[in-house]
């Protein structure tokens, strides 16, 4: 029974702590919200396509015979109609997030003109029509009308294509509605903000290794927040690990030379001991950076783009922080509150006490107190499992499902 009540309280305090931040919240229901059409020309949000805060990068075109084509899907719902040109049925591939936004606003437009239906006029391109970055090559956008051809709907359909959570909604001609949605790869890394793997840390033996190379229960340097102080601190786990997954990831330039890469949801420190988004960053900003290993001081951003890396790779320290190449950052991400990500993860870290103490016991039973610290270190690395934890997905899910959209920020 504490157990429970114990996990019911964690539960509530996660649920609640988000539900300060923008999103739909726990009050009480608001009454519904009046929409405006988009203009001609307009498009939500007001940056290009290709930006991380809407669609983001172009990832490749998607060939029949590429190995990715096998991760996009069909849509076949009797409430859409896609005009199917070609007659080969490409319209009707795209992504999975793609899918959902489709299949949404296919229900909002048919509440909005009862008997009218939503119509795919474009869906993936096989045959080379567009520019050589367009997101209809990939699965990744639609052109859609109203099925009566009503253009003076076109304004107010693009209002319901941003309600449905599409991620860029252009009024792009007098006769359709362009739409488009992040990559699946960038909506993976929402479960627990990345690092590359070429990135490095500084282990307790003097050695800088790629995360790539980094194992659980080695020592790394990395910012206690109660102290102040560079300590280093044990990898309990990777919440994420995946050597072969695609992302689109922020590169922050500083004026010192280092760089440092990672997922746009990712928590970086500020001197002050606060911790924002990265995505929220931008030129001129500073942030926290390790001098040496007893030195703290700040460094100013001086180019901030998006670009797409090879790996993901995402250590939790036992403190909650990692100084990577050189770079005071969180290990945390999604939750925007140091404090709060770490009592989030306190269950783990609860039983990772526990394991440690089982093998410190078993150590000294089996070993001679010579050579303790050597059995310890050995006995406490591992290989990470390839994939998100599964408590950080749990998390995501338990957040996103009494708080919906609250953590489709970037």
């Amino acid at each position: 029974m504490k157990w429970c009540a114990s996990w019911a309280f964690f539960l509530g305090l996660v649920v609640g702590v988000l539900a300060c931040g923008p999103g739909r919240g726990t009050g009480r229901r608001r009454g519904p919200r009046k929409l405006t059409p988009l203009v001609f020309k307009q498009h939500v949000p007001n940056v290009p396509e290709h930006t991380l805060t809407a669609s983001g990068s172009s990832e490749g075109r998607i060939y029949m015979n590429d190995s990715r084509f096998q991760d996009l899907e069909l849509l076949y719902n009797q409430d859409i109609i896609f005009r199917d040109e070609e007659g080969s049925g490409a319209d009707r591939v795209m992504t999975g997030r793609c899918k959902e936004k489709l299949n949404t606003l296919a229900i909002s437009v048919m509440n909005q003109w009862p008997g009218t239906h939503l119509v795919v006029i474009e869906g993936w391109d096989e045959e080379g029509d567009h520019s050589p970055n367009s997101l209809h090559y990939e699965g990744r956008a639609v052109d859609i009308v109203t099925s009566d051809r009503d253009k003076s709907k076109l304004g107010m359909l693009a209002r319901l294509a941003v309600e449905a959570g599409f991620d860029w909604v252009y009024y792009e001609s007098k006769s359709h509605i362009h739409c488009s949605v992040k990559s699946e790869s960038s909506q993976a890394a929402k479960y627990g903000g990345c690092f590359t793997g070429d990135a490095t840390v500084l282990t307790s033996s003097g050695i800088h290794k790629r995360l790539s190379e980094l194992h659980v229960g080695e020592k790394i340097l990395a910012h206690d927040p109660t102290t102040g102080k560079q300590v280093f601190s044990e990898v309990i786990l990777f919440l994420d690990y995946n050597p072969e997954q695609k992302r689109e990831f922020l590169s922050l330039k500083l004026k010192s030379g280092r760089t440092l890469t990672l997922t746009p949801n990712h928590l970086v420190m500020l001197k002050d001991g606060r911790t924002v988004y990265a995505g929220s960053l931008s030129v001129s900003d500073k942030l926290l950076v390790s001098a040496d290993e007893n030195t703290l001081s700040e460094d100013s951003i001086e180019e901030v783009k998006a670009v797409i890396r090879k790996g993901v790779f995402a250590p939790l320290t036992a403190v909650g922080t990692v100084v990577i190449n050189g770079v005071v950052a969180s290990c945390y991400a999604t939750i925007d509150n140091q404090r709060v990500a770490n009592l989030a993860f306190f269950p783990l870290r609860l039983v990772w006490n526990f394991n440690l103490g089982i093998q410190r016991f078993w150590v000294l039973l089996n070993k001679p107190l010579t050579g303790w610290s050597v059995q310890m270190d050995q006995v406490n690395k591992e290989s990470p499992a390839v994939g998100v934890h599964w408590y950080a997905r749990m998390l995501y899910a338990t957040a996103n499902y009494f708080i919906p959209n609250h953590l489709d920020r970037y």
